[in-house]
């Protein structure tokens, strides 16, 4: 499950409360599963049986593996359940298929209510270690990673594992300046805020929690979505809502505006600010106004949520005022809000290098969004990447641009569609990736949609997160010679997934059952390889701050295997690797001079030990004399006004306004992965030019780039 329920929360019994007796303690209640759940897990077996990729029946060997990552995704860490727990709940190892076949879900929703139960008795014990303290001048040590360890065996090891943690979040605390006093505050308070937030978990959270450890168990990428999350999903790739264009965090509580879209309805109004709570919501001119305060976030993004030209009405709690201010009421017509932040951008880079000078477009990727809905409808201007990129190219070769790079780092992938008409935008129309079904049936995806629209060099750069359709693009443009690829290899996710709605498929007219994406084919280049597992490997990389075992379709245990089959009709239109010694040379001469790659690359080492030692000191002195190395080397590397290294607190514990400020002070940091690239693909454009010399010999502190105009005006 995800991440947020390790620190669950701690309920509000005193130490004597709790040696007494656990009965005062205020446990969460006992979920139970809904009808309507029971019939969605029953019809997403028979899909999945029938229709997936990987055949797989549901029986007693498939349900043992959905045990297991069952009670992985509920305790990663094994942090609350003992082992004397885990032999108790073996009796449902081979239960669990049953439960979905027979529509009867007692046994899952018990080991969700056991976890429940464990968790608020492991961290009562937690809280109430505030009230004694810590000693800091033991060599003691906290283990920080904990998958791979056995369950605890004993009350007594489990209770040492939490004494230890609350002990690194107060040291932390200490190390940032704050007194025991402050320390207790905010440990208490978070601890508090935890415990309220795992009363408000729902059966529909336990149900897709343990759909997905069924999901999972036939393939990684295979997912069950509840019905907001798959209404989340569907923003996601049409990159629009309808709502009042504001970002909402929970702070405290309350529902808290974090940010105003602009020209959004809670913008243009003049009413609304950053920091303003939300502390009631009502539907119309004259609906009944139902109070919000503590509630989950997403049920209140639920009521703000709406139809066009609908009203919805806000009781607002102004930015900085005190519980007891006079609240005021805003009445806001709801909107379609374009998601921009998530859309295509553009910049154009000027690069010096010696006396000559080279302008690099960079076209920023998040997703491979479509609005498929719109595009059915015959929509003339719905959203779309290659539809945003197409504008973007033309203005930038409005500027005159030497070279294009697009930056598809942390890009998860999105519409395979999408992949293959970016990819036309550059190759034009061609074969762009091919595709095995589950019988073997294999078909290639071309581009005949749009043609090519940048002939220029061309560069892409990928990290370890670029996924699925950004692999798909990354690969087409290296087997077509067409560009560079550079970075870390990609993720390895080499599989298609469809999305069917179960509300669809039982002709519900609500949304009840939810949306199961499941993986349909494999897809391969089209030189025949395929990115499943080995990803896309760079033509010139860059040092990779993950490690492939912890992160990456390698790090599944039931990824489908690397495999080739025939290569597609295809003419590659270049070669760019006659340039590639030389473009390494550079590259590595360069890196060598530049104090922030230096630096990067330090930092990366760092890390890396530290992910193999596994352990970080519970001493006062080992972690402040640890903390000032780490402040010294930020201030060289970023000035002297760089934040700290780490303040102790978690976002929503930080002042909004700063915790703004800082994350835009972090955003101007200088990407010094993306410079080299930038860099990288001058030196390209100076030999392509017949220029080497020029280029082997860039100025001593080497090349100096420089932001000149951002390309955003088009991508609406």
């Amino acid at each position: 499950m995800r991440k947020k329920l390790l620190w669950l929360v701690l309920a509000l019994a005193s130490a004597a409360q709790i040696a007494t007796a656990h009965a005062e303690v205020a446990f969460p209640p006992a979920l139970k599963p809904a009808v309507q759940e029971a019939k969605a897990a029953h019809l997403a077996a028979e899909l999945l049986t029938r229709y997936h990729y990987k055949a797989t029946a549901l029986d007693d060997a498939l349900s043992s593996q959905m045990f297991d990552r069952y009670l992985k995704a509920l305790d990663p860490e094994k942090l609350y359940f003992l082992q004397s727990d885990i032999d108790r709940l073996a009796a449902d190892r081979t239960r669990l298929d049953d439960a979905i076949l027979t529509e009867d879900l007692r046994a899952p929703f018990d080991i969700f209510n056991l976890y429940e139960r464990r968790a608020a008795e492991r961290l009562v014990y937690a809280r109430a270690l505030l009230q004694k303290g810590f000693d800091f001048q033991s060599d003691e040590t906290l283990l920080i990673d904990r998958k791979d360890q056995a369950w605890p065996a004993t009350e007594a090891q489990l209770k040492d594992l939490w004494r230890k943690r609350v002990k690194n979040d107060w040291l932390r605390l200490k190390l940032a300046g704050k007194d025991d006093a402050g320390i207790v505050k905010v440990l208490d308070k978070r601890y508090d805020s935890a415990f309220k937030r795992m009363g408000k978990i729902t059966s529909a959270d336990a149900f897709q929690a343990f759909m997905n450890a069924y999901t999972m168990a036939i393939e990684p990428h295979t997912n069950y979505l509840g019905p907001r999350a798959a209404e989340d999903f569907d923003i996601s790739m049409r990159l629009s809502l309808v709502g009042i264009g504001a970002v909402l965090t929970e702070i405290d509580g309350y529902a808290t505006i974090r940010e105003l879209v602009p020209g959004g309805p809670a913008s243009l109004s003049g009413q609304l600010k950053v920091g303003d709570r939300i502390v009631g919501v009502a539907q119309g001119a004259a609906g009944p106004m139902e109070d919000v305060v503590g509630w989950r976030l997403d049920d209140t993004v639920a009521l703000i949520r709406g139809t066009v030209d609908s009203t919805v009405r806000l009781d607002i709690l102004p930015a900085g005022s005190g519980p007891d201010a006079p609240n005021k009421a805003v009445a806001l017509v709801r909107n379609t809000i374009k998601m921009q932040d998530r859309a295509a951008k553009a910049r154009v880079f000027s690069v010096t290098e010696g006396a000559g000078k080279r302008r690099v477009g960079v076209i920023t990727l998040p997703s491979f969004y479509e609005d498929v809905d719109a595009r059915q409808k015959g929509d003339k201007d719905y959203r779309s990447a290659s539809r945003d990129v197409a504008r973007l190219l033309a203005d930038m070769k409005a500027q005159k641009v030497d070279s294009l790079l697009v930056d598809l780092r942390n890009n998860g992938g999105g519409s395979l569609r999408e992949a293959v008409e970016l990819t036309g935008l550059f190759v034009g129309k061609v074969p762009v990736v091919q595709a095995r079904n589950a019988k073997g049936g294999i078909s290639v995806e071309r581009n005949v949609n749009v043609g090519q629209a940048w002939d220029g060099p061309l560069g892409v750069l990928i990290n370890r997160a670029s996924a699925s359709a950004s692999e798909i693009f990354a690969a087409a443009i290296q087997d077509y010679g067409r560009g560079l690829v550079i970075g870390e290899p990609s993720f390895g996710k080499g599989t298609v997934q469809t999305v069917a709605s179960l509300d669809q498929i039982a002709r519900n007219a609500k949304p009840t059952f939810g949306e199961l994406k499941m993986t349909i084919a494999q897809f391969f280049r089209v030189n025949g390889g395929t990115t499943q597992l080995r990803g896309v490997t760079p033509d010139i990389g860059f040092p990779s701050s993950v490690d492939a075992a912890d992160f990456g379709e390698s790090s599944f245990d039931n990824a489908l295997p690397w495999t080739r089959i025939k290569a597609a009709d295809y003419t590659p239109v270049g070669d760019p690797k006659a340039q590639l010694p030389t473009l390494q040379t550079l590259h590595e001469a360069r890196v060598r001079r530049d104090k922030d790659f230096q630096a990067l690359q330090e930092d990366i080492a760092r890390a890396q030990e530290l992910r193999k030692s596994n352990v970080i000191s519970l001493n006062e002195a080992v972690r402040r004399k640890e903390r000032e190395v780490q402040e010294k080397r930020i201030a060289a590397s970023q000035g002297a006004g760089a934040a700290s290294s780490d303040d102790g607190l978690q976002a929503n514990e930080r002042n909004l306004n700063k915790e703004l400020a800082a994350e835009k002070t972090k955003d101007a940091v200088k990407d010094v992965l993306l410079n080299e690239a930038i860099s990288i693909l001058a030196d390209d454009v100076a030999l392509k030019q017949g220029k080497a010399q020029f280029a082997k010999n860039p100025l001593a502190a080497g090349p100096v780039v420089v932001i000149e105009q951002p390309v955003v005006g088009r991508t609406r």
